[in-house]
């Protein structure tokens, strides 16, 4: 329910303004895909070279988001849809800033992605797809997920018990089954400059 007692405040130091001092523009760069897939490592990787390119920058990951901001949740799908809400609403502060935001999350669901899209603005969200198969990712399992979730340890668990949604269209697909970790890097950081995200 909104409260007609609240007033937006405008800023005299706005984002164009930032984007002009940090000479580069903002944006999220949403990494999805199952768990395994690679999209926290990835994002950690691109920040760090973006990051060597003196761009302000911070990466948002679903596990250290639930550390806080989202502990309060769970994982049904309302829960799911919330999370995603609250890292969309959060991203878009980030943008604002002047900084690129890149997150981390599986966010299963098409039209939560597509919310979030709509929120930052089409041309501030760039969808990065980690495309690594569900038996790629369960011979990953560095956290021993996948196995609980099969033996029904875990309930609603991407992938198990519960689906993933793949992007129809997403701005950049990333195989992270079939190439280095370098190289997925690569590509994210070259279709950056194709969309001449850095100044």
């Amino acid at each position: 329910m909104q409260n007609n007692n609240i007033v937006w405040h405008h800023a005299t130091v706005t984002r164009a303004r930032r984007e002009q001092q940090n000479q580069h523009h903002s944006a999220v760069l949403w990494f999805t895909g199952l768990s395994g897939a690679g999209k926290s490592t990835l994002a950690h990787i691109v920040e760090e070279s973006l990051f060597q390119q003196h761009c302000r920058t911070f990466v948002l990951d679903g596990d250290n988001v639930r550390h806080g901001l989202c502990k309060d949740l769970g994982f049904s799908d309302a829960d799911r849809i919330e999370n995603i809400r609250r890292v969309g609403e959060i991203s878009k502060l980030f943008v604002e800033a002047g900084a690129i935001v890149l997150t981390a999350f599986i966010s299963p669901f098409r039209s939560d992605r597509q919310k979030v899209r709509e929120l930052v603005g089409k041309e501030n969200f760039i969808e990065i797809y980690c495309n690594c198969s569900l038996e790629m990712c369960e011979q990953r399992d560095v956290k021993g997920l996948y196995q609980k979730a099969r033996k029904g340890e875990i309930k609603h668990f991407t992938g198990i018990s519960s689906p993933y949604e793949i992007p129809e269209q997403p701005d950049l697909m990333v195989n992270t089954a079939t190439i280095s970790v370098e190289e997925s890097r690569d590509q994210v950081l070259a279709f950056l400059k194709q969309k001449n995200l850095l100044k």
